[in-house]
C-alpha cells in the first residue's frame, strides 16, 4: 500500500514558497479543540497532545479487527492553528489574551461516526480532559494569501507585513487579523531559526 504523503500531494497547502502568493483553500475535514491562554501554557500542551492521539489512533487503525471502509496508509498531517485575540484593545503581544483553534487535517475517509467511535476508544486507553473538547469540523478557508515563514514565532509579524503589502499590490485586501498557522517543524527538536511555518489569512478582491 503506497503512503499518502501531504507535503507531495499538497504541495500548494503545505510546501509554499518564502515570497506570498494567493491561494484557494478547498473544504478540509478536521479533528479540532478551541481554546484560549499562552501557547505556552500546560493547557495548550495538554490539547495538542489530545488531537496528536487522536490522530495516530486513526492512522493506526488499520491494525485492528475493524478497519475503516476507505482506509490509506498516510502521514499524519502537522498541526494547525487559528489565532485571534479575546480582547481586542490589547496589544497582540500579550499571549494571555489569545484565542485559537488547534486542529490536524483528517483523512477524507473519516466521517463524524468514525469520529466518534475513534475518540470513544481513546478514551478508554488514555486520559486527557481534552479530549472532550474535540469535535469533528469540515472548514473551507477560501481565497487566502499565504507564504512559508522560516525563524521564529516573535518574528512572523516581518512576514504578515509582507503578505498586506503584496496583497494591497495585488488588489487584494486582508478581511481580518484572524489567522491561520500551519507547523512543519518540531519546535522540541528544530532550531529556532530553523523553524518552518506556513502563514495564512483570507483575503477579498479589491473592487474597481
Amino acid at each position: 500500500m503506497d503512503k499518502l504523503d501531504y507535503k507531495k500531494a499538497h504541495k500548494d497547502l503545505y510546501l509554499p514558497k518564502k515570497m506570498p502568493s494567493i491561494i484557494n483553500v478547498p473544504k478540509i475535514n478536521f479533528a479540532v479543540i478551541e481554546g484560549q491562554g499562552d501557547p505556552n501554557g500546560e493547557a495548550f500542551a495538554l490539547a495538542t497532545t489530545a488531537l496528536y492521539n487522536f490522530s495516530y489512533a486513526v492512522k493506526m487503525s488499520y491494525k485492528g479487527d475493524n478497519i475503516p471502509k476507505g482506509y490509506y496508509d498516510y502521514t499524519v498531517f502537522p498541526l494547525e492553528g487559528e489565532w485571534d485575540l479575546v480582547d481586542k484593545n490589547i496589544p497582540s503581544t500579550v499571549k494571555s489574551n489569545y484565542k485559537y483553534k488547534l486542529m490536524i487535517r483528517q483523512p477524507d475517509f473519516l466521517t463524524e461516526d468514525l469520529f466518534q467511535r475513534f475518540l470513544t476508544e481513546i478514551k478508554k486507553k488514555k486520559f486527557n480532559i481534552y479530549f472532550d473538547k474535540l469535535s469533528f469540523k469540515t472548514i473551507e478557508e477560501g481565497l487566502c494569501c499565504q507564504m512559508l515563514h522560516v525563524g521564529s514565532y516573535d518574528k512572523e509579524p516581518v512576514s504578515f507585513d509582507l503578505m498586506e503589502k503584496f496583497c494591497e499590490d495585488n488588489g487584494y485586501k486582508r478581511v481580518s487579523k484572524i489567522h491561520r498557522e500551519i507547523y512543519l517543524s518540531d519546535p522540541r527538536k528544530t532550531e529556532v531559526a530553523k523553524l518552518k511555518t506556513v502563514l495564512r489569512f483570507n483575503i477579498e478582491k479589491i473592487e474597481d
